[in-house]
């Protein structure tokens, strides 16, 4: 929900199309061959490890760059070391340069195991092969590495734990047993756990070379997930970047001059971004890097002739750690002006309603539908207090954060590009609050507007009891909108409707086949994502309606970005406790 306040009708980002223009971060194909070479042999050294079968195939020789298969060792070396090179090589393909160091470190002690356990001179000189390469292209492996927390480990020992049962199982079911029928699900799941922890298990086999391949394969899992995890957790931690009480004020003070010009400018001010400002300080953007994607929201926050100076900086970050840069609901100048400076491309992503509280009524036909429903509200007894958070006392701020809290319908808090992800917080004092109330004063919906410039606000959250009678929303925003002059309003950002356009056309007489087809997978998709619920919603208010934008680097990050997106936006959420996962990103 938010847009922009001003639009310089020269410059324009082609609609309902993607842009395509030159990249602004080339790529080497070095970093991604290498991390494909990686995985391809980490997976052929998995299987030649867990499959007996595989051990005596003709593609064993392509395992051999690790060590392998003849000894019981050489197949526990070569899950572990399948399994690491796995690990690594989504690292190489980013040209991360610890990446780069391990695998490094790990191909020459590759090369020795194949001398020493399997006698094979062909896998030390293969692993030699891959390694020249590596050092070859070692300049464009020069990636930083992600902001971290001792939290990762957590992380890490949850997926390697899954890892190893699956892999566990799959070693245990894959070598003969002794006796007749084999072993039960129960007890391979127990000859697991056990060796994991280097332990025998209950399940015998048939012979005593296959009963030492799986105990070293087992115990070499359960080793490399307690040293990965061992090492996670006693490494310095570089902590993972936030708002700080200096980069607040200073965002404050740009808002205070150029807020008007974005109705998204205030929830830069979420505390859990990081900013980048141009070297004058004029301009600065704010992001979050979530699943390697450095995501800001919105257009820069300042001076617009201070903009370029503040992206490259944020195109720089972005290059020095090899992350995918990507902007989400900026405006058509902020869209122009990033494609421009960098290269990306842009693409529409839905529209913002926003409302000239001048030209605002409830007379007509159009507004029928939103008239009735105020009136029957209305006459059921409620009222609704339009206030700013300045006015609230301190026992109603927590009454109403925990009535909205109690409201929210999820378990995490939503919202990154366009909620501010706080109430009542001495700073947002200028905050407008509008409460709904029924005939016994209690409190059953609330509005929650963040400033735009010195004459609008923006929404930021919409709640109410469930148990409530239906049209409080409606009453909320005709109360907002009507009281809104006497606040010194003239202008109010609603909900922001993603793929609007196409839904509006989608429904016309003479839409296409491919055009309905489309329209048709988004209304099915509203059944989670509310899409065209809310822009039904905002439709009914009269808005006008303003273009928001996604800028990427290429088609192939769109899946990347949008997974990023929806973990930013809470639709997608750790498997971790709520104090965990606000802390991973």
């Amino acid at each position: 929900m938010s847009v922009v306040a001003e639009e310089d009708p020269a410059v324009r980002v082609p609609r309902d199309r993607v842009r395509r223009l030159p990249r602004a971060l080339p790529a080497s194909a070095a970093p991604r061959v290498m991390g494909t070479a990686c995985a391809l042999v980490g997976l052929l050294d998995l299987a030649a490890g867990v499959f007996p079968g595989f051990r005596h195939s003709r593609m064993d020789g392509l395992a051999g760059v690790f060590p392998g298969t003849v000894t019981s060792v050489a197949a526990a070396a070569g899950v572990v070391t399948g399994i690491l090179m796995l690990m690594l090589a989504h690292g190489l393909k980013r040209g991360k340069r610890r990446a780069w160091r391990a695998a490094v470190l790990l191909l020459p002690v590759g090369a020795v195991a194949q001398v020493l356990h399997r006698h094979s001179l062909g896998g030390a000189v293969l692993s030699t092969v891959l390694l020249a390469p590596l050092i070859r292209y070692r300049a464009q492996f020069s990636a930083l590495g992600d902001p971290r927390t001792r939290l990762r480990a957590v992380a890490a020992f949850a997926g390697l734990s899954a890892l190893s049962l699956v892999v566990g199982l799959f070693i245990v079911s894959a070598h003969p047993a002794a006796g007749t029928g084999g072993p039960t699900w129960a007890q391979r799941f127990a000859e697991v756990l056990y060796g994991l922890f280097g332990f025998d298990g209950p399940v015998a086999y048939a012979t005593d070379q296959t009963a030492d391949v799986v105990a070293y394969s087992l115990g070499g899992l359960g080793f490399l997930t307690a040293v990965t995890t061992a090492y996670l957790a006693l490494r310095p931690a570089s902590p993972v970047a936030e708002l700080t009480a200096g980069d607040e004020e200073r965002l404050r003070a740009l808002l205070r001059r150029h807020g008007a010009r974005d109705s998204l400018g205030h929830f830069a001010l979420r505390r859990d971004k990081s900013v980048v400002f141009s070297p004058s300080g004029k301009a600065a953007v704010c992001y979050r890097v979530v699943s390697g994607v450095m995501l800001a929201s919105g257009d820069p926050i300042g001076d617009v002739e201070a903009w370029p100076g503040a992206i490259q900086r944020f195109m720089a970050e972005a290059r020095a750690h090899a992350w995918i840069p990507a902007v989400m609901g900026c405006s058509e100048t902020g869209g122009e002006v990033w494609t421009r400076e960098t290269g990306l491309d842009a693409l529409e992503l839905g529209d913002e309603a926003v409302v000239e509280t001048s030209r605002f009524s409830l007379s007509g036909r159009a507004m029928r539908n939103v008239r009735q429903m105020v009136k029957r509200t209305e006459r059921a007894g409620y009222v609704c207090r339009v206030r700013r958070v300045a006015e609230l006392g301190g026992e109603e701020r927590d009454a109403v954060r925990r009535a909205a809290d109690a409201w929210r319908g999820t378990d995490t808090e939503r919202g990154f590009s366009m909620a501010l992800g706080r109430f009542g917080d001495p700073a947002d004092e200028e905050c407008v609050v509008v409460t709904a109330h029924d005939g016994q004063d209690a409190l059953r919906a609330v509005l929650h507007f963040v400033p735009w410039g010195e004459d609008g606000m923006s929404l930021d959250l919409m709640r109410r009891d469930r148990s409530a009678d239906p049209g409080l929303n409606e009453l909320l925003i005709v109360a907002a909108l009507g009281e809104a002059p006497r606040l010194g309003v003239r202008r109010v950002s609603l909900n922001f409707a993603m793929f609007r356009s196409a839904l509006a056309r989608g429904e016309r007489l003479g839409a296409g086949p491919v055009l309905r087809t489309w329209r048709g997978l988004l209304v099915f998709l509203s059944r989670w994502f509310q899409i065209e619920s809310l822009y039904r919603f905002n439709a009914k208010f009269q808005p006008e309606w303003l273009p928001r934008f996604l800028v990427f680097r290429a088609t192939g990050d769109l899946p990347r970005i949008g997974l990023a997106a929806m973990r930013a936006e809470g639709f997608v959420t750790l498997a971790l406790p709520a104090w965990a996962s606000r802390r991973l990103r």
